[in-house]
Formats: C-alpha cells, structure tokens, sequence
C-alpha cells in the first residue's frame, strides 16, 4: 500500500478506493482495507456485522438457505472487494466494533475503546475479515466476526447504548435513518396525514409506524404479507388498521389500503424484495408521497409507472442518513413496548422484511 495511507487521507475515503481509481468508495469495486489509518481516519475491531435484509435475502435464496454456502459467499465478497457489497443487491449493511486507534485529525469524537455501531453502510466501509466467520451459521443476518474495518472523516458512527443488548441495538441502528425521514415527511405533510406502511411489522417499518405516530398522523395503516404478521402487529398496536396484501401486487395494495381508509397521504414502502414501486404509487393520494426505505426498489420502475400511472406524487429515497437518527431510533425503542416486542420477535429469525 502507497505511504500515502499513513501522512494523508481523503475526508471522503478517495485514498482507499483501489478499483476504478477516481470514484467515491461506495461506487468502488475494491477497497484497501489496510489497518493503517491517516490523520483522519478510525481504526474498529470487528465484533458483528448486520447484513442489510435486501442482501441477506438474496443470499439466503440464491444459497437455499444453506449457511455454510452463504458463509462462504460473504467471505468471498469482503476477500475480493474489501468490504462487504453484495454485488447482486448493490446493498451492504453495517458493523458493531471497538474503536483501536483514533487518527489525531478525526472529526468523529471517537476515543480508543469506545463500543460503536457504524451508520455508514458496509458497502462504503474498508473491512478485512480474520476468523473466517467461523461462529456464524450463516442462519441469521447478524453476523459474529473478527476483523477490523475503518471510518472516514465524513463516516457516521455512534457509540452504543448502555441500556440496551447488543443485537436490539444493532438492529434499530441498522434501520435508523427510516423512522427519522418518515417522521420529517409527515410533519411536513400538513394536518393529521393518513400514513400506510409496507412491510409494517419489520424493523423498518415498524419504527416507522411509531415515528408516523409521534409526527402526528392521524390513521396509520400496516400493510403485511401474511396473518402471522398481521398477528405479531395487531399485538403491539402500532397501526390503527392491520390489511394483508402482497406488497408486489399493484392492484391489491391499494385495494387493501383504501378498504382500510387510505389513500395515504404518505406512504412508506419497507419491504426488501423487488416490484413494490407501483402498488405503494397506487395506495397514494394525488399529491401525496412515497419514501422508499427499500433497497430493493428500482428508480426506473418507480418514476415510469408513476407517469404511466397519471400518479402526482412525490417520491423520495431514503438514503440512511437525518441528523439525529440514531437517538431518534433509540428513544422509540425505549419509550414503545410494541416496537420493542416486534424487534424482540424477529431477532434470529431470517430472512426479514
């Protein structure tokens, strides 16, 4: 690795990026995981990974649910582009660790020893892998490891809470930046908006019922794939109306959400599987809104059925990131016994919504 690793570093990761030289390390194919850190760089041992569930999913199909083969597969994809971006989904995740050395250059305000869940996803982060992964099954989207990965200058991370285990916390975390926009748009939405979620009782989702509810909606609607889901979010009375429909199916997510009150004024899709856009376009008021929490979710698809659809709406990509998110995300963990059940629920169960 050039020297240049040691006495300069870009704030946004330039440095690191090995394959195509010149483009942001999100965009890269590879990235130098070099344990050496520049001026402004941060140093985490490794504890867990959190697959995002759109790349989980693939993985766990594309494998059969074998988790030695889906093991295989994520070693393989952090060993040849030096950090973990599934290259199907484009998607990464994100990472718990300890800080081991801080640059004296950093802005992050870490200090060696600190226990950190990184908000920037895996697929922008350097990260080398050194035990293999061998206390991980490959069954679960939280991922045991060792290794070490590096942050940036203009990288996000926050230092976890006391209060919570470990894996809740990693979980929220990991989903952070939905409930915090869902919560922005409805507020800007005017008065008392109707909100209708899809993939309602997952993590995502389900935050940002709660966020919805806080921002001030007036009817919040979960939309869910099946009865057990519909059961699981009927019990932590987040949503004032449960409706089960087939999120890819256009026609019957909107007649579910209008027989439940809709259209919706805002409606946020949180399901991580393909062909979502035009049934949360449908279930929208003209005029309205649609946040895509999704990672699965296709630009193209989204703003050509929109206009083939004669659909007014504004659509927006949440990108992960509100000031303040993380102690948003947190805050409704603590203060919403059903959201923390629906958490509860779902941790070592995958693939997840």
């Amino acid at each position: 690795m050039d020297h240049r690793i040691i006495s300069a570093s870009s704030p946004l990761g330039l440095h690191r990026v090995v394959d195509p030289p010149g483009v942001l390390p999100q965009a890269a194919r590879r990235l130098d995981p070099d344990p050496r850190i520049g001026p402004d760089e941060v140093r985490v041992r490794v504890e867990r990974l959190n697959l995002d569930a759109a790349s989980y999913r693939q993985l766990h199909e594309r494998h059969g649910g074998d988790g030695a083969a889906i093991r295989a597969a994520v070693l393989e994809i952090v060993a040849e582009r030096g950090k973990m971006h599934n290259p199907v989904t484009g998607s990464g995740g994100m990472l718990v660790g300890t800080v081991e050395e801080v640059g004296p250059d950093s802005p992050l305000g870490l200090a060696p020893g600190d226990r950190v869940a990184t908000l920037v996803s895996l697929t922008c982060t350097p990260l080398a892998i050194t035990d293999g992964l061998v206390g991980w099954d490959g069954l679960d989207e939280q991922v045991p490891a060792d290794g070490h990965a590096i942050l940036f200058a203009r990288s996000i991370a926050a230092v976890l809470p006391g209060d919570l285990p470990t894996p809740l916390a990693l979980a929220v975390l990991d989903v952070c930046g939905a409930p915090a926009l869902t919560g922005r748009v409805v507020r800007a939405a005017g008065t008392a908006p109707v909100v209708a979620v899809l993939g309602a009782a997952g993590k995502s989702g389900s935050l940002s019922l709660a966020a919805a509810r806080r921002a001030g909606a007036r009817t919040l609607i979960g939309v869910v794939r099946d009865d057990r889901e519909a059961g699981l979010l009927a019990a932590a009375g987040l949503a004032d109306r449960v409706t089960v429909a087939d999120a890819r199916d256009p026609v019957a997510v909107e007649a579910a959400v209008r027989a439940a009150g809709g259209p919706a004024d805002v409606t946020v899709v949180c399901v991580d599987v393909p062909g979502c856009e035009h049934g949360a376009i449908l279930a929208t008021a003209q005029g309205g809104t649609v946040v895509f929490f999704s990672m699965a979710t296709s630009f193209t698809a989204a703003a050509l059925g929109a206009e083939a659809l004669a659909a007014d709406v504004t659509m927006l990509i949440g990108n992960g990131y509100v000031p303040g998110h993380a102690e948003a995300a947190l805050d409704l963990v603590r203060s919403s016994a059903g959201v923390r059940d629906l958490f509860t629920a779902r941790l070592g169960h995958s693939p997840q919504e």
